[in-house]
C-alpha cells in the first residue's frame, strides 16, 4: 500500500507542475524545441537486402512502454497473428498462416527457438531489451536461416553509446496491482560501452470477466427456471513474477575491430490461470509454470573497406518445471504431474563478407547449435509410494551453412542468388536454393519491385520426435517451396510529408507438414499432413506527416490475408479436415497504428482486428469449434518534461478501450478495459546547460 500511495505522490507532483524548486529549474532553462531543417539523405539500396521482403520496427515501437513483451509488438505492429493467454502467459505467432514452430527467432544471431517446443514464448521477451528487430518474410528468411517455413524474427542488442556515467528509469502502476520496473545504469567512452538493464513485472492478476461458457439459471418462488445469465468471475489464479537482467559490455579497438559480450538472465514464476470451463475451487489446485533461462552470447567483428569477419560464441541454458496438483479433499495437495526440463544449447558461427566493387557482393556463413536435452515428467503414485519417471535424455547437433553471391549490373537492378544446406543429428537436407530479384521500375516515386523463390526444410523438434507418451520417432521433416512477389514505393516532400507502401504476394507449398491429432488410446502423437497450402497478400503503408512547426502525426497500417488449407489425403472416412482452414489461423488479420505530437506532448492510438479462427482442423462451428473475430483498441498520452538537471516523462494508457469481450485461445478468459500509468526519469549527469 505504501508504495501505491508513494507513486500516486509523485503522479500528483508532477500533474500540478512538480515542486517549486523545480518549477524554478523549468523557468531558467531556455525553450527546448528548436526546429531543425530536414536534411534529405540519397543512398543506393543496401546490396544485402536485394529482393528482400522484410520489416523493420521503429526504436519508438521497441520503447513504447517497459509493460510490452514482443508478443505485444508483433501484435500491433505487423501483419502477424499472435496467439496469446492474456498477459504473463504463453504467446506464439502464426506467421503468413504457418504454424510457431515454422517461425525462426534469433538473438544476436543465436537461434532461441526451445529444441524441445520448436518454437518461442515472445512473452519472455521484454521489449525494452531489444534495440533493432526486424521480420523476415518467407523466402527472405533463408539469407538469414534455414527451417523459416513462415519467416524469420531477428532480434538484436546495440551499444548504448553512452558519454560517460548514464541513468535510465520507469515504474509502471496497472490495473489489477500490476507493476512493472525498468532501470538502465550505462557507461561508455571512445572504446567501452557498458550497460545493465532490468525489468521486473509482477501481479496477482485479479481481473472480472463474463464467462459465457457457463449459465446461471433464475428460478422464481417455486424454484422454476425462468431465465439464465452469463456469470462474471474472476481470474484468480493467473499471477506472476517474472525478472529479467541483461548485462552488455562492447570494446571498440578503433582500428576496425569490435568486441561484445551480451548475457540475459531469466527468472519466471507463473500461475496458469483457470479455464472458463472449470468448476472448481481456485484454492484447490496449484498449475504453475517456472524458467530459469540464461543466454550469453560473446563476438568479434573484424571490418575493413571492402571485406568484413566475424565470429560468434554462445551458450544456453534453461530449466523448466510445470507442477500440477490437486486438493485430495483432505486438504493435502497432491502432485498430479511435476515436469522438469533441462536444457544445455552451445552455439557457434563464422561470417564473411566480401566487396568488390559496387557491383559484387559475396557472404559465406556456417552456424553450429548443439543441444543437449533432459525431460522428465514425474507422476506420484500414491497408493505404492513410489514415483513412476517418464521422459527422454537426447542431444542434437544443428548445423546450417550458406554461400551468396549478389550483383547489381545497373543502379536499377539487383540479383542475389543463396544457396544453403542443414543438418540436424546425421541427417542432411537436399541444397536449400533461394533466388532473389530486385529492380527500379521508376525512380519517380522509388517504384521498386521484387521477387523471390526458395526451397525449405524443417525438422521435427525433439518432443515430436521423443515426447512420452505420444512422440513420432518415424516423422518424415518437412518441405515445401515459396514464392514471392511485391512492389513498394516511397514519396514525399521535404519538411512535409513521407509516404512509403509495399505489397505482396506470397504462395507456399509444404509437404509432410506435422500436426498433434488425438489418437485411440487418449492421448495426441503427431503425425505428417500430406501437403498444406498457405498463399495470401500482405499490405503495409506508413505516412508521416509535418502539421505545422509543433504538430506532427505518424500512421502504421498492416493488413494480410492468409488461407492455409490442408490439401491432403483424408486419413480416415471421418476425417474432414481436408480443403479447410487450419485451426488458430486467421484469414483476416489488420493493425493500424496514429502517433500525434504536439511540443512535448504524444497521442498514441493502436488497434488490432484478428478474423475468426477455428479450434477443430474439421472447422465445425459445433461444441465451440471457433473464436469470434474481435477488434482490440489501445490508446495512450504521454507527456514529456525537460529540465536542467533530469528529463521527465508521464505516460498513462488504457488497454481494450473499448471493454471488447474476446477469446485468443479457447476457454482462456482474457481481461476488459484496463489501466497503466508510468513514470520516467533519466538524470542529466554533467550534462548540465549543454
Amino acid at each position: 500500500m505504501r508504495r501505491i500511495t508513494y507513486i500516486y505522490i509523485i503522479v500528483a507532483a508532477i500533474a500540478l507542475g512538480l515542486s517549486p524548486s523545480l518549477c524554478f529549474a523549468q523557468s531558467q532553462t531556455p525553450q527546448r524545441n528548436i526546429t531543425i531543417r530536414e536534411v534529405s539523405v540519397v543512398a543506393d539500396r543496401p546490396m544485402k537486402e536485394i529482393g528482400v521482403q522484410q520489416t523493420k520496427f521503429d526504436s519508438v515501437v521497441l520503447k513504447e512502454n517497459v509493460a510490452l513483451s514482443f508478443a505485444d509488438v508483433l501484435a500491433f505492429n505487423s501483419s502477424i497473428f499472435v496467439k496469446s493467454f492474456g498477459r504473463a502467459t504463453l504467446s506464439t505467432v502464426a506467421f503468413r498462416g504457418t504454424s510457431p514452430s515454422h517461425t525462426q527467432v534469433s538473438w544476436n544471431g543465436m537461434k532461441i527457438n526451445n529444441p524441445m517446443l520448436g518454437m518461442t514464448d515472445f512473452s519472455m521477451i521484454p521489449s525494452y531489451f531489444i534495440d533493432d528487430a526486424s521480420l523476415l518474410h518467407g523466402t527472405s528468411s533463408v539469407n538469414d536461416t534455414g527451417g523459416g517455413l513462415g519467416g524469420a524474427v531477428k532480434l538484436a542488442t546495440a551499444p548504448a553509446a553512452a558519454d560517460g556515467f548514464g541513468l535510465q528509469y520507469v515504474q509502471g502502476v496497472g490495473s489489477f496491482k500490476t507493476f512493472d520496473e525498468f532501470l538502465r545504469l550505462t557507461y561508455g567512452n571512445r572504446n567501452w560501452q557498458l550497460s545493465t538493464r532490468v525489468v521486473y513485472s509482477s501481479s496477482p492478476n485479479e481481473y472480472k470477466y463474463r464467462n459465457r461458457d457457463k449459465k446461471e439459471n433464475i428460478y422464481d418462488e417455486q424454484m422454476n427456471i425462468i431465465g439464465q445469465y452469463y456469470p462474471t468471475e474472476r481470474n484468480k489464479s493467473g499471477s506472476f513474477k517474472d525478472l529479467h537482467i541483461l548485462q552488455e559490455a562492447y570494446y571498440n579497438t578503433g582500428r576496425g575491430d569490435r568486441f561484445g559480450l551480451n548475457a540475459w538472465y531469466i527468472n519466471s514464476n507463473r500461475e496458469l490461470q483457470m479455464l472458463t470451463t472449470d468448476y472448481g475451487d481456485e484454492h484447490d489446485f496449484d498449475n504453475r509454470q517456472r524458467e530459469h533461462t540464461f543466454r550469453s552470447v560473446l563476438s568479434w567483428d573484424h571490418l575493413r573497406s571492402n571485406w568484413k569477419v566475424a565470429a560468434k560464441a554462445g551458450y544456453i541454458h534453461s530449466w523448466m518445471a510445470y507442477d500440477y496438483k490437486r486438493d485430495m479433499g483432505n486438504g493435502y495437495m497432491a502432485s498430479m504431474t511435476r515436469s522438469r526440463s533441462n536444457v544445455d544449447t552451445f552455439y557457434g558461427q563464422l561470417d564473411g563478407e566480401y566487396y568488390i566493387g559496387s557491383k559484387w557482393l559475396f557472404t559465406a556463413n556456417i552456424t553450429a547449435h548443439q543441444h543437449f536435452v533432459k525431460s522428465q515428467d514425474k507422476n506420484i503414485i500414491l497408493q505404492e509410494g513410489n514415483r513412476a519417471v517418464v521422459g527422454y535424455d537426447k542431444g542434437r547437433i544443428e548445423l546450417t551453412g550458406s554461400v551468396s553471391a549478389k550483383w547489381k549490373p545497373n543502379e536499377r537492378l539487383g540479383i542475389s542468388a543463396v544457396l544453403r544446406e542443414d543438418m540436424f543429428g546425421t541427417e542432411w537436407t537436399p541444397f536449400i536454393p533461394a533466388l532473389f530479384v530486385d529492380g527500379v521500375i521508376s525512380h519517380k516515386g522509388n517504384v521498386v519491385a521484387k521477387a523471390s523463390i526458395s526451397r525449405n526444410f524443417r525438422f521435427p523438434s525433439l518432443n515430436d520426435l521423443y515426447f512420452l507418451p505420444g512422440g513420432n520417432p518415424d516423422l518424415r521433416k518437412e518441405q515445401g517451396w515459396t514464392y514471392d512477389a511485391g512492389v513498394s514505393m516511397a514519396i514525399g516532400k521535404s519538411e512535409s510529408y513521407s509516404f512509403t507502401a509495399s505489397a505482396t504476394w506470397f504462395d507456399s507449398y509444404v509437404d509432410d507438414w506435422i500436426i498433434w491429432l488425438p489418437t485411440t488410446k487418449g492421448f495426441f502423437s503427431p503425425r505428417n499432413i500430406k501437403r498444406v497450402h498457405a498463399y495470401g497478400v500482405e499490405v503495409e503503408a506508413n505516412l508521416d506527416v509535418k502539421l505545422s512547426q509543433e504538430w506532427n502525426l505518424g500512421v502504421n497500417t498492416n493488413l494480410s490475408w492468409t488461407p492455409s488449407i490442408n490439401e491432403g489425403e483424408p486419413m480416415s472416412p471421418a476425417d474432414k479436415s481436408v480443403g479447410k482452414q487450419l485451426p488458430y489461423v486467421p484469414e483476416y488479420t489488420a493493425t493500424a497504428t496514429a502517433r500525434l505530437g504536439w511540443r512535448s506532448w504524444s497521442l498514441l492510438y493502436k488497434w488490432c482486428h484478428y478474423s475468426e479462427r477455428y479450434t477443430m482442423s474439421s472447422n465445425d462451428l459445433s461444441l465451440s469449434g471457433n473464436l469470434p473475430k474481435y477488434y482490440m483498441n489501445n490508446i495512450t498520452l504521454e507527456k514529456s518534461i525537460q529540465t536542467s538537471w533530469a528529463d521527465l516523462s508521464i505516460k498513462g494508457s488504457i488497454n481494450n478501450l473499448f471493454d471488447e469481450e474476446y477469446l485468443s485461445v479457447l476457454s482462456r478468459p482474457m481481461p476488459g478495459i484496463n489501466f497503466e500509468i508510468f513514470l520516467g526519469i533519466t538524470p542529466k549527469w554533467g550534462k548540465r546547460n549543454r
